[in-house]
């Protein structure tokens, strides 16, 4: 064989080492079943690289970083939870950890949950780490809230603080001059009562507009969530309320307190501040359970004891009384 021959020899042995080098490295992985991968903040692609190696996902760490640095990406790879699946490449592991597309979780803060609850919650949350204290009663902003494998419950904390603090500020910013409160955290205050007080959404507004014009007359406001809060924490009481609880003396009972309590009762969603800062336009003064719910509404006290003795009469036929 003559000396071209023999260059075109080491040219192919070349060239076809090099295509096997490529398709090795976009070839498939060791991924038999869909596998989440955790990436440590700080780590480096050979840690990363060893990892996959040590959980069986690669054949080979020093292969990896080889084809890596050759083919791959110059980005930097993310920390993470990701979810590597069967048929993926090494190249296609490669582009996940670089493009930071990592699986969230989620957890969810019902509107109405006081913050001890929301404690519980974040506490029992298993992915998430790290203590936190109780937030604040009115301090977190009731929504679904995303984060990822290892995140601290302190970071979330804040994150669902600082979305109340953007909510209040944008519902205040559009708040009616009907509005009875001076304060954000005057609105915060009432609007965890609303919050507490209706369970149909429609209501809302008409809830604030009759606490708006309690607070106007210097009447009580006599919500009985507000009697419970001191015992309980928001927690349910889970038996009716004594009489010695409703002639209690304290910073929240607003039925031997004139105007709003010391502080908010529950987490309010956004909706019930935006009720609190543009409340309906009503001369209601006293609401009762209607059965479904919802209340009767009545502007004097005459027709709020028929409706009362209404609600009486059906607990009685439903067996409650």
């Amino acid at each position: 064989m003559g000396r071209i021959g023999l260059l075109l020899v080491g040219l192919i042995a070349v060239i076809g080492g090099g295509a096997f080098f490529a398709l090795s490295f976009l070839g498939s992985a060791s991924i038999k079943e869909e596998t989440p991968f955790i990436i440590p903040a700080g780590s480096s692609l050979t840690s990363v690289a060893s990892k996959l190696e040590e959980e069986g996902l690669i054949t080979s760490a020093d292969g990896f970083l080889m084809r890596a640095r050759l083919l791959g990406s110059a980005d930097p790879i993310q920390a993470g939870e990701f979810s590597l699946k069967p048929g993926m490449t090494q190249g296609d592991i490669l582009s996940a950890f670089q493009s930071g597309d990592v699986i969230r979780h989620f957890v969810t803060i019902p509107e109405g949950m006081p913050s001890i609850m929301v404690h519980d919650r974040l506490m029992a949350q298993e992915l998430l780490t790290g203590e936190v204290a109780i937030p604040p009663e009115g301090s977190v902003l009731p929504q679904t809230y995303a984060f990822e494998r290892g995140q601290s419950r302190a970071s979330l904390v804040e994150e669902m603080q600082s979305a109340m603090d953007m909510a209040l500020a944008e519902e205040w910013a559009k708040r009616s001059p009907n509005t009875v409160v001076d304060t954000m955290r005057e609105a915060l205050i009432l609007a965890s009562i609303v919050e507490k007080e209706t369970g149909k959404p429609e209501e809302r507004r008409m809830v604030a507009g009759l606490y708006s014009n309690r607070v106007k007359t210097g009447m009580l406001l006599q919500a009985d969530p507000t009697i419970i809060y001191p015992i309980t924490k928001g927690k349910p009481l889970g038996r009716r309320i004594r009489q010695s609880e409703i002639a209690a003396i304290n910073g929240y009972n607003t039925y031997t307190r004139v105007g709003l309590p010391e502080g908010a009762i529950t987490n309010p969603g956004r909706e019930s501040i935006a009720a609190v800062l543009n409340p309906e336009a009503t001369s209601a003064l006293f609401m009762v359970a209607d059965g479904t719910g919802g209340h009767q509404f009545a502007d004097t006290l005459a027709e709020h004891n028929a409706n009362v003795e209404k609600w009486y009469q059906l607990r009685r036929v439903r067996g409650e009384m």
